[in-house]
């Protein structure tokens, strides 16, 4: 068979030489032992927790090392394109403080562009000609329907589903039947010809996983789709070699696509990247554990970090703490440190699955958001509240001393152990609500509606403004001892029976009528906060519940 010839046909014109190509994306300028990855999604409009695993040790890999890390786009399927979907991408990590060098949107050394991969349909045209030319490529006239058949045929033969051997129908045709079909018009795809041997194994050296068992392709694998674009196969092995990628970071499951990628270099007559496959983010669901799904787990999407407002070093953190096994044991001992600081290692990336566990999360997040300043807190509440806040919560930061004010007391500032009531931007929102609103009652009192009245009217008979701490509690007591409560702790303690309480009851009592809320900070601080008038008005206005 003419090969050359046959290719002119199926890809006709001229492309450039394949030492063209060579010389356009020259090897890059970085120093010894720089890594370069990548992050490549396609443009779906779904950015997930698994891509940002994927991002943070890509980054952490290139830039512990000098190298460089680029944003390019896999869109060969336009069916699952969304408008808006790689602004989005870039948007999400940047949040969580992934930074990419160059890439799709976001420029960087040209020498490389474009980064998505619609844009450089001709290097794969040119490459696929090529393999055709030499006999490594073919033309497959298989209809839907034929690939359709050819796979319940297998199914039933128990055998495994593919392209391949006497499957391989279009593998083996004619010269005479090839020009035949190709004059009566029929729509094709081109093939790669496999050269491998499924009884052949060999050892494969993975960055994460170690030394893995691999058998060799024998898949006649689509190379080129009928409307000239490439799958994802063939695009990823071209741009990874003309982008100089060093190493590709990416989930287990592309583990059984690692056969084909191998036979795909070679015959290429490209050097192999490194490949580091990395454990799936696992959940416990009951007794088992199960992959994280887009449809049943709201938290796979990053968007749920966002609008939750979940602090984004705190994700990182906990990201570091499941990538890398023994981070956790050095952000312990170097707890303020910068995360980036971590000495990060591909080899220690976990090699089976990886439980997520939210209310682990939760906790980092909590800890993470106490070691803010109060204006730094203040700052990561508005930026939330400006994208995902209500209007009444924006007015919160109309008066910047008082929000600082309640900021500095429910986090603890100044005192002797910081709190950690905060875990999300919306939740602390949530908290810190009836610093600038009377919130609807949500704690119910624990003394009767009488009694209620009774204790606010003689407070407010004796509550003053200009008070400290000190003579403010004392009003408190006398109150609770005019009313049958111990003003004293011990002396009830010794004596439940001898008191309707005691004047923590009382402050309780309180609490809630000012704030909704039986536990609070110092409720002292808090009347401070808002003010003699405000208090008066809440205090007055509570009502008693329903015995």
């Amino acid at each position: 068979m003419d090969h050359k010839a046959l290719a002119e046909r199926l890809l006709p014109g001229s492309y450039p030489s394949l030492q063209f190509y060579e010389e356009k994306y020259p090897a890059r300028n970085l120093p010894k032992g720089a890594e370069v990855t990548r992050l490549a999604p396609s443009p779906t409009g779904f950015i997930h927790l698994g891509n940002l695993f994927s991002a943070i040790a890509d980054e952490r890999i290139a830039h512990r090392s000098g190298g460089i890390v680029y944003l390019r786009i896999e869109d060969t399927d336009l069916k699952r394109k969304v408008d808006g979907a790689v602004e989005a991408v870039i948007s999400a990590l940047n949040y969580f403080d992934v930074k990419f060098d160059e890439g799709a949107e976001i420029g960087g050394d040209e020498t490389y562009a474009p980064w998505y991969q619609r844009q450089r349909a001709e290097i794969y045209r040119a490459f696929a000609k090529k393999l055709i030319e030499e006999g490594r490529a073919y033309p497959c006239f298989c209809t839907e329907e034929d690939l359709t058949a050819l796979r319940e045929e297998q199914t039933k033969n128990k055998e495994i589903t593919g392209y391949y051997g006497k499957y391989a129908r279009c593998r083996n045709l004619t010269e005479e039947e090839i020009y035949k079909n190709l004059d009566a018009g029929k729509p094709f795809v081109i093939r790669l010809k496999s050269m491998g041997n499924p009884e052949n194994k060999f050892k494969f050296h993975d960055e994460i996983k170690g030394d893995v068992t691999v058998t060799e392709n024998d898949q006649d694998v689509v190379i080129l789709k009928s409307d000239g674009i490439p799958t994802y196969h063939f695009a990823h092995a071209i741009d990874d070699h003309f982008m100089r990628t060093t190493i590709v970071i990416r989930g287990e499951d592309w583990l059984a696509s690692l056969p084909i990628h191998i036979e795909l270099f070679h015959a290429l007559g490209f050097p192999l990247p490194r490949y580091g496959h990395h454990c799936s983010l696992m959940k416990q669901d009951g007794e088992t554990r199960r992959k994280l799904s887009k449809r049943k787990d709201p938290e796979l999407s990053l968007e749920f970090y966002r609008k939750e407002g979940y602090f984004a070093r705190a994700v990182k953190v906990y990201m570091l703490t499941l990538l890398n096994s023994n981070f956790e044991e050095w952000y312990l001992k170097h707890p303020d440190a910068d995360p980036n600081e971590f000495p990060f290692k591909a080899e220690k990336m976990s090699k089976s699955g990886t439980l997520f566990d939210l209310d682990k999360l939760n906790d980092i997040s909590k800890n993470e958001l106490s070691k803010l300043s109060a204006e730094e807190m203040a700052t990561f509440l508005e930026g939330w509240a400006n994208e995902f806040g209500s209007e009444a919560q924006k007015a919160y930061f109309k008066d910047r001393e008082k929000l600082l004010s309640v900021l500095t007391l429910c986090m603890g500032i100044g005192g002797k152990k910081r709190r950690k009531d905060f875990t999300t931007a919306s939740q602390a929102m949530a908290f810190i609500e009836y610093f600038f609103t009377r919130t609807t009652q949500v704690d119910a009192y624990r003394v009767d509606g009488e009694t209620v009245k009774s204790l606010l009217s003689d407070f407010l008979s004796v509550y003053s403004y200009e008070d400290d701490a000190q003579a403010w509690f004392e009003k408190v007591k006398e109150v609770a001892a005019r009313h049958g409560f111990a003003a004293d702790m011990k002396a009830y303690k010794a004596n439940p029976e001898g008191y309707r309480g005691s004047v923590a009851d009382v402050a309780e009592v309180l609490r809630i009528a000012a704030t909704g809320r039986a536990n609070t900070p110092d409720l002292w601080t808090i009347m401070r906060i808002l003010g003699e008038e405000e208090v008066r008005r809440r205090l007055t206005s509570a009502e008693a519940p329903c015995e």
